[in-house]
């Protein structure tokens, strides 16, 4: 019996959500082609989920998609739908329906939730540990943990977990912490250079760091959902 040309599994991905507020096509375009200028190395031809949850009323799904694409982004999904016209109206467009399940990570829409298996008294929590420094164009990525980097982060890498991430040598690249959603997440640097920091969604570009912060042992956590940073004493 041949194999088949194909395998289809199961994964999950890091999304950005864009939360739309606004359902003019030009007014949307514009507020992201100024975000996508601020991190084009980190935005530009991004996959992203759009949520409509806080729009009112109908809207030009197509024209939105487009300005979305204009801006230098590419839709996988809708997600935020009210009610069934709404999604008949998005499904009509062509684009694909999502739903936000707990600590809002994207899943596929009416994708049965996997049952969690029971943990063992006492299990320690896991922790994923680099101990190489993280190059240029490298992406690691901790799942359902934490993260530690005992060397450093260069411009270019990304450190991604959906717990806390600890660096202890230089921290050039971009660090994003609570990646599933979790805004109790922190990210611990004893010398913050980065390019983007980011927990739960909520960023810092490098020009958005504090100054006095910027080279320094910091400890960055949110605050009625905004990033802050503290030194690191």
């Amino acid at each position: 019996m041949s194999q088949s040309p194909i395998e289809l599994k199961g994964s999950s991905f890091t999304l950005s959500v864009v939360h739309l507020h606004n359902s003019e096509p030009g007014v949307i375009r514009e507020a992201l082609q100024e975000k996508v200028e601020q991190a084009p190395a980190f935005l530009k031809n991004a996959p992203v989920v759009i949520n409509i949850a806080a729009l009112n009323g109908d809207a030009n799904w197509k024209e939105l998609q487009q300005a979305v694409a204009a801006a230098g982004l590419r839709v996988v999904g809708i997600s935020g739908c009210k009610d069934e016209r709404q999604k008949r109206a998005v499904a009509r467009a062509g684009l694909p329906l999502l739903s936000e399940g707990k600590g809002h990570k994207v899943a596929a829409a009416e994708a049965p939730a996997p049952t969690p298996e029971p943990a063992a008294d006492n299990a320690p929590a896991k922790t994923r540990v680099i101990n190489t420094p993280v190059r240029s164009g490298q992406q690691i990525y901790a799942r359902n943990c934490d993260l530690i980097v005992t060397s450093s982060v260069s411009a270019g890498a990304e450190v991604i977990a959906d717990g806390n991430i600890h660096i202890y040598g230089m921290m050039r690249g971009r660090a994003l912490a609570g990646a599933s959603g979790d805004a109790s997440c922190q990210i611990f640097c004893t010398h913050l250079a980065a390019e983007l920091v980011s927990i739960a969604g909520q960023y810092w570009l490098s020009d958005q760091i504090p100054s006095d912060s910027f080279g320094q042992a910091v400890r960055l956590s949110l605050l009625d959902n905004a990033l802050t940073i503290q030194p690191l004493n």
